[in-house]
C-alpha cells in the first residue's frame, strides 16, 4: 500500500499527517541531530529541512538550550513540512513518565509531534504519556528493536512491545525497530542506524542500507544520523539518502 492509502485507515493525526506528508512530499528520510550547540542544530534543520520527514532530536544534550530553539526549529518544521521526533526514549512508571513529558525545561509535549519508550516498565509507559500525549494529538513509538550489538531487546521483549502497541493504536503509531513487525498498515516501522554502505563504528553500531530497510525488510522510515550532520554538506547528503530510501519504496510498489 501506499503511505497516503494506509494514512486513511489511521485515527491517530500524527500518523495521518505523516503518511501523508511522506507521499507529498516523495521522502521516506529522518535525520538524526546529536549536536550539542543551538545554532548548529538550527544549521542542520534548515540544511536537511527541504529533504526529511522528520528531524530526530536530542534536546537534553543541548549545551545553550532556551526555548527560543523550539520556537526556531517548530518556525522550520512548518517552513519545510516535517515532523519533529524527540528520541526520548521514556521509560520509567506511568505517573513519572507523565511530568517528564509534560513539565520540566523541556516541556516536551508542548512541540514534539512524536515522542518514543522503552517498553521495559509495561503498558504503564504507555498510560502515562497517553494522558498527556492524547489531548494534543501526538504520537509514540515504541522502541521493539535496537541497533546496537548486544541489544536486549529482542525475542520475548519484542513480542510484547508489539502487543502494546496493538493495545494502544489510538496513540502508538508505530515502532524503532530493525524489521517489520506485523503487517498492520497503520503502525509505522522506522529504522535507526542507516548508511549508505553498510559497517560498523566499533562502538556497537551496525549500520543497514536504505534499501535493505525498506525493499527487503518492508519498512517505512530510514533513520539516518552520522551520515548526514558529520557530512561537509549535509543538506547534499540527505538528498543522497532521501533518493535512495524512496527509489527503495518505488520498487517495493512495483514488486
Amino acid at each position: 500500500m501506499k503511505y497516503s492509502e494506509r494514512a486513511k485507515l489511521c485515527t491517530n493525526p500524527t500518523a495521518i499527517k505523516l503518511l501523508n506528508l511522506m507521499e507529498e512530499k516523495k521522502t521516506n528520510l529522518a535525520v538524526d541531530t546529536n549536536l550539542t550547540k543551538k545554532d548548529d542544530l538550527i544549521k542542520l534543520a534548515e540544511s536537511v529541512g527541504p529533504e526529511i520527514c522528520i528531524l530526530k532530536t536530542h534536546i537534553d544534550v543541548v549545551e545553550d538550550f532556551d526555548m527560543s530553539l523550539i520556537e526556531k526549529l517548530k518556525e522550520l518544521a512548518q517552513k519545510h513540512n516535517f515532523l519533529i521526533f524527540e528520541d526520548r526514549k521514556f521509560a520509567d512508571t506511568g505517573n513519572t513518565v507523565k511530568h517528564q513529558y509534560k513539565y520540566g525545561m523541556y516541556h516536551i509535549a508542548d512541540w514534539a509531534d512524536i515522542v518514543n519508550a522503552h517498553t521495559v516498565p509495561g503498558p504503564a509507559v504507555i498510560t502515562g504519556l497517553k494522558e498527556t500525549g492524547m489531548a494534543q494529538g501526538r504520537g509514540l513509538l515504541l522502541i521493539a528493536e535496537m541497533s546496537t550489538e548486544g541489544t536486549l531487546a529482542q525475542g520475548e521483549y519484542t513480542k510484547k512491545s508489539v502487543e502494546m502497541a496493538l493495545a494502544n493504536k489510538d496513540f502508538v503509531i508505530g515502532f524503532i525497530s530493525r524489521h517489520k513487525l506485523i503487517d498492520d498498515p497503520v503502525m509505522i516501522h522506522m529504522t535507526p542506524g542507516v548508511k549508505l554502505t553498510e559497517g560498523t563504528d566499533g562502538m556497537g553500531q551496525q549500520w543497514i542500507t536504505p534499501e535493505k530497510i525498506i525493499l527487503e525488510q518492508g519498512n517505512d522510515i530510514i533513520i539516518a544520523g552520522r551520515g548526514v550532520y558529520q557530512a561537509p554538506d549535509p543538506g547534499a547528503e540527505a538528498k543522497k539518502y532521501r533518493t535512495a530510501g524512496w527509489e527503495a519504496y518505488q520498487k517495493r510498489l512495483n514488486n
